[in-house]
Parts: C-alpha cells; structure tokens; sequence
C-alpha cells in the first residue's frame, strides 16, 4: 500500500481535523427539509453567504413547496438571479417540487434513489439534504473544499467527485459520513486555500503529502 493511503495517517488526520473543528456544520440556514434542499441547489457554485442573503427573499414570497411549484419562472429566475446560473437553478427548483408533490406526497425523500430522481440533484446535494433533514448516511457530500483537501491529503488521487466519495467512504469511518465534509470544509476555508494554503499554520503539516511537497520545493 503506498505510503499516502496509509490507514494510520488518514486515521490521525482525521483525529486532529475533528478536534480542530469540533462544531463545524453546514453553513445553510433553513426551517425545514423543503428549505434545505431549495438552499443546497442554489448554492452550487455560490458561496453559502450569498446563499443565505438570497434564500429569506424567496421564502417569503413563496413559503412552501406548493408556492415554489406554482411560482412564475420569471419572478423565481429574478429572485434567484444573485446566485448565478439562475435560469437553470429556477427550473430545477420549480420541477424538483412538482416532481416532489405528485411523487413523494410533498415529502423530501429519505432515499439515495429517490433523492437522484428530483432535478438537478445529483449524489453531493442528496447527501446533503439526507443527512441534515433526515440523519440518514448514504455517503460523503464532495465539493470543491473536500475535492481540493482530499487530494492534498492523499487521500485520493481521483478528479471525479463520485469517484473520491468512493475512496473517501473506503477510508473514513461510516459515524464520520455525515458531517467529515464541513470539518473539511472549515479547514479549506481557514488554512487549506485554493490559492495559497497556509501551510505553516496547518494542525496536520506533518501528516500532509501536499504540504511536505510545498515545503520542499520551498527550500529549494
């Protein structure tokens, strides 16, 4: 086994991360399941900020799922619009809660099956809404923050985030599912940046294959 997929390292990562982070959850603000979901397919590629700014608008002018599938797309895209990729957000909204009150009697699935079935859900949006709404675990939600840190970390060499959910659920103990990703997710924002990494102030420096790398082409 190569020496970046060492189940003790990962192990002791996660150990230190979890105690670094220890009330780390999602960011979204919602009151019910319908919200959550509505607030997780806006927030692709859009920070949780604007998402939160966004969504009170919205849930004022339409409080329920009834509301949202009988809004007029014009006025959704205009609310929405914020957030970017807003026509396509609107229609997915729109039909995720048409589809959710004739299929699922106006209840949010409790299924990873059902959850793909909704519009522009794919597996990190129904990871999301499963475990926050219903506590259930199908897996890891993957997003740029977990992408990014997982390779670093070397936990996974892959690119295709169903592909690191793999290797992540192979490597990460079933309890640490449900909330790995925003321990993840507080850590790419804090210390682990896109850009510049501050890897001199980072817990796991030492267990890090990315930040040992950088400290040595840095020596150079």
């Amino acid at each position: 086994m190569a020496k970046d997929k060492d189940p003790a390292r990962i192990k002791k990562i996660l150990e230190i991360l979890k105690k670094t982070y220890p009330e780390a959850h999602i960011a979204l603000k919602y009151n019910d399941p319908f919200q959550l979901l509505v607030s997780v397919i806006l927030s692709a590629q859009c920070t949780d900020v604007k998402v939160n700014e966004v969504t009170p608008v919205l849930f004022r002018r339409f409080p329920d799922i009834k509301g949202i599938a009988k809004a007029d797309p014009a006025e959704l895209e205009a609310i929405i619009r914020p957030t970017g990729f807003f026509r396509n957000k609107a229609k997915n909204i729109k039909n995720s809660a048409k589809m959710i009150l004739e299929k699922f009697n106006g209840q949010i699935p409790r299924t990873m099956e059902e959850m793909l079935e909704l519009p522009g859900v794919a597996r990190k949006t129904a990871n999301i809404v499963l475990y926050n709404a219903h506590g259930v675990v199908a897996g890891i939600a993957v997003d740029t923050h977990v992408k990014r840190l997982s390779r670093r970390l070397g936990i996974t060499t892959e690119k295709n985030p169903v592909k690191i959910e793999k290797d992540l659920m192979k490597a990460i103990p079933r309890e640490d599912w449900g909330t790995i990703s925003y321990v993840f997710i507080e850590h790419g924002r804090a210390i682990c940046k896109a850009r510049r990494p501050l890897c001199d102030k980072c817990p796991v420096l030492d267990l890090c294959p990315y930040a040992q790398d950088t400290l040595k082409e840095e020596s150079n």
